[in-house]
């Protein structure tokens, strides 16, 4: 497979994890509880670990699709940094 072949692969992967991600994030919005292991974290139970950990996945989020958008439109950000 060549370079730009591995790219868009990895691009596609990152692409197809946004969707379960934001799933995550709209869940944790909605329902107030976020799954964290094999437990939740209840928004109730302690609102700032709730708050860090639905900031965790916003974060996560940016960065899986700033890399998919890298990989998949050769914005060239990996060479810039």
């Amino acid at each position: 497979m060549s370079l730009r072949g591995e790219d868009l692969l990895v691009g596609l992967v990152a692409l197809a994890l946004l969707p379960l991600i934001a799933l995550r994030i709209w869940r944790g919005v909605r329902d107030g509880r976020l799954p964290l292991y094999r437990t939740y974290q209840e928004r109730a139970d302690s609102p700032a670990k709730f708050i860090v950990l639905l900031a965790l996945h916003a974060i996560a989020f940016l960065l899986i699709a700033l890399v998919a958008a890298d990989l998949l439109l050769g914005l060239g950000l990996r060479e810039a940094f």
